[in-house]
């Protein structure tokens, strides 16, 4: 019997013996008194608390005699046994709309009201100028793939000698161009793999394409919306590669003759609302034989990787005739072009990868607890961001540092790794800290006989002391790409950052300590490979007290998020290593108290509604936030029309003609723009994860702009995106529509492509706000519990740096909960943060309104501006209840909800 599947039935057999001994003793409960059962319920939630600590004691003290193999296995016996124990939990929050949908006929006629007002919304992609955008989208798309794709390996099998080439695989007939659900979109224009090699001149092996579709190959084109590519993905997606039998001795004596070079296709399918297992991120036994009977007959394989997440690619070094690999991520529709560039040597390969690729991609400590973990005792679920700051390359860098050996064997290709055809040389000159910039000077020059492009990587190394603020023994500081440089040519690029930079948060403290002392600055071509280092010294502690942008005083904003949990320290590896045993799935009371607040009345004057003053929307255009029109503006409205304002925000904003309000459409999403319920026709773009390993702000920021061009042209004003949400684990199913595991990659990115579409007037709502880095459990709102230093300095940052350097103006929230808090009603997150501690000045929305949990009441009081309600009617009844309640405190909150969204409008093309 395989591992596999001895692993599954022990789980299946410890749950059954789990059910088995419930309904017992709910039998014997049920044979109590009253009296007796609630006594005996008390001792046996006080049992199980007791068993659980004993058990946890047991197995850190069973783990210390384990070896890593034995370890490894108990990690995997655990998943297995919580995936099996939580099956029946797996819901998915879309299938709540597509029931919706089909249903409709059923529904009473204000929610057909509602659907027909999604369906409504028309955009129009025919003319002129919207024809013209969409070309430059599409060019402008070839672009950024041909910039993202990244050259893994090479034996010199690349740049193809001969234009001739065998294709084997069924994925080759069908690439991956992006993912699904909101972050897709319209592939109909996409090329495919075989016509990028006719266009480019490289044939390919017409009888093998043959035999593959005679054994059932076959390209599916066409094009469908986030909800469609979402329901598709549930009932089992696309095709996987079935087993080579077609590939007979003929077969593969007839391609051996076409051409000495093959080429295998590999990859996996990523959509919204489902998440990836640790096995589907590893070959399956039909490519592994694929790949037996490819490398069996041919000496030079090129296996090409099309995928968003990271997978385990150990594989490429089992066979010595794979001398070449590439990774396209999900490319956009050109992707298949830039391919055939790159394998015809066109186009130089210059990206870099955006994540570490270990040969194991469950050694990341975010695995251990990724995943679904029901609360016991309310209709809930939780996640514990065990792991703290050490995520991606924090972890491993820091866990190997020192032990080259251990390293080897755990990473196989390092953050920010990259190759080329030419070669590289680099001057680097440090230059002195000058106004609280740590500057370099790299003079790169190529030394090769093509020309290409080169990535500088700029990373420090704080001192640490041990008992103090986790650190990572590197991060990145700052990067830059060169132009294209001819062979021989050179470029000097200049980067710097902030010394603050390097701080790091005390939660002690409640602000950023720069603590005293050396710091290593490496220039490098990835995390584990510096060119040059040199020093700075730190005389003397520095606390940063207040904000950088804004002089907001800082403090500890989340603490209540913390929870009760051991934080993963590199002074004790094995001591502090997530357990996911260990979860408390018992919601206390007061947690239990916090899911379902409740709201005191505030005294004071009830704002001013319906008043006659004479006053339109564009009158107030120009003017600033808090500029005293505004007051005398919002006075006319009446509560009903605030109500709707607030209520109505999906996909489109209610106009309200009598007072020259427009409506507002707001569309997905962060490869083009798309909308979830229907198609339309747009410039298509690689997903994020490859714009990112373009490692190219200008590009970025040149996406943005192509699509900020479109929405004027279609009449879009705001925009779903760019996703800013981390890669916290290889698994997270929406890993393709993120940039990156690093924050500062991520958040360069973002505010790159956000101030190109705020140039056209764009409205760019950044997403998700915040912790959304998994889709199970995401849409009943899960609970994360993480550390106020690894909030901040990981997944805020991206947030950040979007808002101050690229002046976003739109947010999205996220279903999460930050500990007790969901995110859309969290006035330390939305308030206090974003609004206070940044200064950002824009819209907030929440995500798609999917569950009870998305309250309108918390909303409208910590700073929710829309509520992206597919159903807006019971939001709309809430408000006019809380305002009955609370007439003063909502009505002064909505008044200041609708004021923010108005604000926002006065500056798009429609007031233009």
């Amino acid at each position: 019997m395989s591992p596999r599947k001895e692993r599954k039935q022990e789980a299946v057999a410890r749950v059954a013996a789990e059910k088995a001994a419930k309904r017992e003793r709910r039998a014997e409960l049920k044979a109590m008194s009253p009296e007796a059962r609630k006594a005996a319920k008390a001792a046996d939630r006080t049992a199980a608390r007791d068993a659980k600590k004993s058990a946890k004691a047991a197995r850190k003290l069973e783990r210390k005699s384990m070896t890593r193999a034995e370890r490894r296995d108990a990690r995997k016996r655990e998943r297995v046994y919580r995936k099996v124990s939580h099956r029946p939990r797996r819901i998915v929050g879309w299938s709540v709309v597509a029931v919706a949908i089909i249903g409709i006929g059923a529904l009473v006629a204000p929610i057909v009201g509602n659907i027909s007002r999604l369906l409504s919304i028309e955009v129009d992609s025919t003319t002129a100028e919207g024809i013209a955008a969409r070309e430059y989208g599409t060019e402008l798309a070839g672009e950024i793939s041909d910039e993202g794709i990244v050259l893994l390996e090479n034996d010199g099998v690349l740049p193809l000698a001969e234009k001739t080439v065998n294709v084997f695989s069924f994925a080759s007939f069908n690439l991956r161009y992006g993912g699904g659900g909101s972050g897709g979109a319209d592939q109909s224009s996409a090329v495919t793999l075989y016509d990028a090699l006719e266009q480019q001149g490289i044939s390919y092996n017409p009888e093998l394409q043959a035999a593959m579709v005679e054994a059932g190959a076959s390209s599916e084109t066409g094009s469908s919306n986030g909800l469609i590519q979402i329901l598709s993905m549930l009932g089992g997606g696309g095709a996987e590669e079935p087993a080579p039998d077609y590939l007979t001795d003929d077969v593969m004596s007839q391609a051996a003759e076409f051409s000495d070079t093959a080429m295998v296709v590999l990859g996996n399918d990523g959509v919204e609302a489902s998440d990836f297992t640790v096995d589907q991120l590893r070959l399956t036994d039909e490519q592994r034989e694929l790949l037996d009977v490819v490398t069996g007959t041919f000496d030079d394989v090129v296996v090409v990787v099309n995928s968003g997440n990271q997978m385990e690619l150990g594989f490429l070094e089992e066979y010595p005739e794979i001398t070449g690999a590439l990774w396209i991520g999900t490319p956009g529709p050109q992707g298949a072009v830039s391919l055939a560039k790159i394998l015809d040597g066109e186009v130089n390969p210059s990206g870099h990868l955006t994540d570490t690729y270990a040969y194991d991609v469950s050694s990341a400590p975010g695995v251990e607890n990724f995943g679904d973990y029901p609360y016991d005792n309310v209709d809930r679920a939780l996640i514990e961001y065990e792991e703290g700051i050490y995520l991606g390359y924090r972890y491993y860098e820091t866990r190997y540092a020192g032990d080259e050996a251990g390293y080897a064997e755990a990473v196989q290709y390092p953050f920010g790794h990259g190759l080329s055809y030419t070669d590289f040389e680099w001057a680097v000159a440090a230059q002195p800290v000058v106004d609280d910039q740590v500057g370099v000077e790299v003079t790169v020059t190529n030394t090769g006989d093509v020309a290409g492009k080169d990535v500088v990587q700029v990373y420090f190394s704080a001192p640490y002391t041990e008992g103090g603020i986790e650190k990572s023994a590197i991060e990145l500081a700052a990067y830059g790409k060169t132009s294209l440089l001819e062979p021989g040519e050179s470029e000097t690029l200049s980067l710097a950052f902030d010394v603050r930079d390097m701080s790091s948060w005390s939660t002690e403290l409640g602000a950023y300590v720069l603590e005293a002392g050396t710091y290593e600055i490496f220039v490098s071509t990835n995390v584990h490979a510096p060119v040059a280092s040199f020093e700075t010294e730190i005389a003397d502690e520095v606390v940063y007290e207040t904000d950088a942008t804004t002089g907001t005083e800082l403090e500890n904003r989340f603490e209540d998020a913390s929870g009760d949990l051991t934080y993963l320290s590199r002074d004790d590896w094995e001591g502090t290593w997530p357990d996911a045993s260990d979860v408390a799935t018992e919601a206390s009371d007061e947690l239990v108290e916090a899911m379902f607040p409740e709201f005191e009345a505030v005294d004071g004057d009830v704002p001013t509604t319906g008043a006659d003053n004479g006053l339109v929307l564009a009158d107030l255009v120009g003017l600033e936030y808090d500029d005293p029109q505004w007051d005398a503006f919002l006075d006319q409205m009446t509560l009903e029309e605030q109500t709707e304002i607030f209520a109505k925000g999906a996909y489109m904003t209610e106009g309200i003609e009598r007072l020259g309000i427009p409506a507002a459409v707001l569309l997905d999403g962060p490869a083009g723009i798309s909308y979830f319920f229907g198609d339309i026709t747009a410039a298509a773009f690689p997903t994020e994860v490859v714009i990112a390993s373009t490692w190219n702000d200008e590009l970025a920021y040149a996406m943005g702009e192509a699509v900020g061009t479109e929405a004027n042209a279609y009449g879009v004003q705001g925009w779903y995106a760019p996703g800013m949400n981390l890669h916290r684990t290889p698994l997270g199913g929406r890993n393709f529509e993120y940039f990156s595991e690093d924050p500062l990659v991520s958040g360069k990115m973002g505010a790159a492509m956000v101030a190109g579409a705020e140039s056209r007037g764009v409205i760019t709502f950044m997403k998700h706000f915040a912790l959304n880095e998994q889709e199970v459990n995401a849409r009943s709102g899960v609970h994360v519990w993480a550390d106020e230093q690894a909030i901040r300095e990981l997944y805020l940052r991206p947030f950040e740096i979007t808002v101050t350097e690229g002046g976003a103006s739109g947010a999205m929230s996220s279903f999460i909960h930050i500990g007790p808090t969901w995110s859309g009603g969290n006035e330390a997150l939305l308030q206090e943060v974003l609004r206070g501690e940044w200064g950002f000045d824009g819209i907030v929305s929440t995500d798609a309104v999917l569950g009870a949990f998305m309250d309108p009441a918390q909303a409208v009081r910590y700073g929710n501006d829309l509520m992206l309600a597919v159903m807006p009617t019971s939001v709309a009844s809430t408000i006019e209840a809380e305002l009955e309640a609370d007439p003063v405190g909502v009505g002064e909150a909505l008044r200041e909800r609708v004021h923010t969204v108005l604000y926002a409008l006065t500056q798009t093309d429609l007031f233009e």
